[in-house]
């Protein structure tokens, strides 16, 4: 059946459709019949649900009789590169499976006609019941005489220009100045803007307070919508249900604008790997084109984490849908999306990105000497897994399937599950696509100048935020030792007249022969967090926040090494060692675990990663908290019933460990025993 399915869409017939569709199409009538909807009310819908072959989401299109399989075509593809931001020309296409859509309609609109003809006009006050009161209400900036009228007196075809409010049982409307309420003949409630709204004055480019807040949680927003977007298109249980990932937005120049509540470690590392794709490869970046690496030397953490990099250019997505279309398959079997889309790109030297939007994702395993990347004795970075620097992921909306396949396939240590690695990309390449679309339709709304000039607001403000912080710091200093021999040093000088802080590294170990080397987007993006948490107020994680603060870490230091230093443990284990030794040079928090508490196994067919939970270290008036993921890891835990049913696994224990947080005037928070029964041979 399903090469049946490609031999019918490459032929480009539909007659074989048709028995189907009536067969359905009757069995929906029948249905409708049943109820008392005559034919006449019955309307009809036919849809074809399409993927590319070896995906797991289907795009629904419609199927009217006379369509063409050209057309589908088309339709499908402009659709996919809207919805996901590539396409995959020569992967085979599958009908997943055939629907129809039948509605029984009653009444065709309001009063018996279609919405477009229904119209509603100002009315007249003295045809209407006498109002219960008249009271001063304050709406659109002034104070109005408004009459408060009875709902339950309100006769058909009555119509109340506002101000005024209706008031009933359980509800209360209030019309403003400009709008009119029509009462229908089936006593529905019309609300309709009878005159345009009067703007006094433009939107400008100064700091309101109340725009700011607007923007802060909008520019938010729309990572958090690349977060769901990623989540729900992922198929590993990495990233699909411990959520091990990263959204992020950012400016022109590549500073971070705002970082949805994901993955600390990432938070203040991912605007390196967007500068460095900048560096790298300003004035070639066309409309189309996505990016992605996960070099620790270049903007990385650890080989696992992978980073997909797009640039957003301001064409306007309906002019780009447009032309898109333009391009389509016709019936003749025109050119596709795609080929649109490439005669649409811009030159370098016409436009260059106006934003980034990236995704970060933990990759069950990307190679390496053992399954799932995380090799305890690493001491080369080629043992740890594939190392993708500045790598073209996309072009003109084409996904690079096979250049990234070969990637992935080649070094000593090639990745074990290329199809899994593949499909997260393509989840990370549908969640930046989110992002730009939504920053597209902001700037539709906002205008360019306006959101550009938030954006440097957004970063200005938790810039000011940090500096209350340092007003309120005071000099410290801390040293931590790890099991390994290893010590992570820090110094904090405050300068109170200029309103910064320097946190210096110096005294650290030097670049450990081992995997404990954190490279410096690690390093940076541990002291962003503390300093974040130490502002109390609702603000975006951006690089604002790093403006008053200076870090040094030696070149050649454990916090900040040299190719080819391994550097595994250094973004899940040294991590929070720094984290724990900034807040005891503050003197605002015991340390909690100085790990991620990590876990891994696998084998040639299946990888899983977990950062297990532990207890949180208590403050100078409250106690720790109990089994949570701290500071630098933010993940879930998989549920057990997925778990178990992805992986020949089955979890015996998982429980607090009570008692193991200490004791002391402030407790410690507890940890956790998670125990793992493997139901097949794996290594770790």
């Amino acid at each position: 059946k399903h090469q049946a399915v490609e031999v019918l869409l490459t032929a480009g017939t539909n007659a074989m459709f048709d028995p189907l569709f009536a067969t359905l199409e009757q069995q929906a009538r029948d249905a409708l019949r049943s109820q008392g909807v005559v034919d006449e009310q019955i309307e009809l819908s036919r849809w074809l649900h399409l993927k590319y072959d070896g995906t797991d989401t289907t795009l629904q299109l419609t199927a009217d009789p006379g369509f063409s399989i050209a057309g589908i075509l088309g339709a499908f593809e402009s659709q996919y590169i809207s919805r996901y931001g590539f396409l995959m020309p020569g992967r085979p296409l599958v009908i997943e499976s055939v629907s129809v859509e039948a509605i029984g309609r009653s009444n065709l609109g309001i009063d018996g006609l279609p919405f477009s003809q229904s119209t509603v006009s100002k009315g007249d006050i003295s045809s209407l019941p006498q109002p219960m009161a008249t009271r001063d209400v304050y709406c659109t900036d002034a104070w109005h005489e408004t009459p408060f009228f009875a709902r339950s007196l309100l006769q058909p075809g009555a119509v109340i220009n506002g101000p005024a409010v209706i008031c009933e049982a359980n509800t209360t409307t209030v019309i403003e100045p400009g709008w009119c309420a029509h009462c229908t003949k089936h006593d529905d409630l019309i609300l309709r803007r009878v005159e345009p709204m009067k703007r006094e004055r433009a939107m400008g480019t100064q700091a309101d307070p109340i725009m700011l807040e607007v923007f802060n949680n909008l520019f938010m927003s729309i990572a958090e919508q690349m977060g769901i977007t990623l989540a729900n298109t992922a198929t590993s249980v990495n990233i699909k249900e411990r959520l091990d990932f990263s959204c992020a937005l950012f400016d022109a120049e590549g500073h971070l604008i705002a970082n949805a509540p994901h993955m600390p470690v990432h938070l203040g590392s991912m605007g390196e790997s967007v500068q460095e794709i900048l560096r790298r490869r300003a004035g070639a970046m066309r409309e189309g084109d996505l990016y992605v690496l996960n070099a620790p030397y270049a903007g990385g953490t650890h080989l696992p984490d992978v980073t997909v990099v797009m640039p957003v250019f301001l064409r306007a997505q309906e002019d780009l849908h447009d032309e898109v279309n333009g391009g389509r398959r016709t019936a003749d079997g025109e050119q596709s999306a795609h080929a649109a889309l490439s005669d649409v790109r811009p030159t370098a030297s016409s436009l260059q990105p106006s934003f980034f939007v990236a995704a970060r994702g933990h990759h069950a395993d990307i190679g390496g000497v053992t399954p799932g990347s995380m090799p305890a004795h690493s001491t080369h970075i080629e043992q740890e897994g594939v190392l993708l620097d500045n790598v073209q992921l996309v072009n003109a909306g084409v996904f690079l399937e096979g250049e990234i396949r070969a990637l992935l396939a080649a070094g000593k240590h090639p990745a074990r599950n290329i199809e899994q690695n593949l499909a997260d990309l393509r989840a990370q390449v549908a969640a930046c696509q989110k992002g730009a679309v939504e920053l597209q339709a902001t700037v539709a709304h906002f205008g360019a100048e306006v959101v550009n000039a938030y954006m440097h607001h957004v970063q200005a403000n938790a810039e000011e935020a940090v500096r209350r912080v340092i007003d309120a710091l005071h000099d410290g200093s801390f040293a931590y030792a790890l099991d390994n021999g290893a010590i992570v040093r820090v110094a904090i000088r405050v300068d109170k007249s200029a309103r910064e802080a320097v946190i210096d590294f110096t005294g650290t170990s030097p670049q450990q022969p081992n995997n404990f080397n954190a490279p410096m987007p690690v390093t940076r993006a541990a002291v962003l967090y503390v300093f974040r948490t130490l502002v109390d107020d609702e603000i975006p994680m951006n690089a604002g926040c790093l403006k008053p603060l200076h870090v040094i870490a030696p070149q050649g230091s454990m916090l900040n090494p040299t190719y080819p230093a391994a550097v595994v443990a250094g973004n899940v284990e040294t991590s929070q060692v720094v984290t724990d030794c900034l807040y005891g040079a503050l003197g605002a928090l015991a340390g909690s675990q100085g790990t991620m508490n990590n876990f891994t196994f696998g084998d040639g067919e299946y990888q899983y990663y977990e950062t297990i939970a532990g207890g949180a270290g208590a403050g100078p008036d409250f106690d720790g908290a109990d089994a949570v993921q701290t500071h630098m890891t933010n993940s879930r835990l998989t549920d057990p019933e997925v778990l178990e049913w992805r992986f020949p696994v089955r979890i015996d224990t998982f429980c607090i460990r009570r008692g193991s947080g200490g004791s002391g005037r402030h407790r410690g928070g507890d940890g956790v025993e998670r125990r793992i029964r493997f139901l097949r041979s794996m290594g770790a």
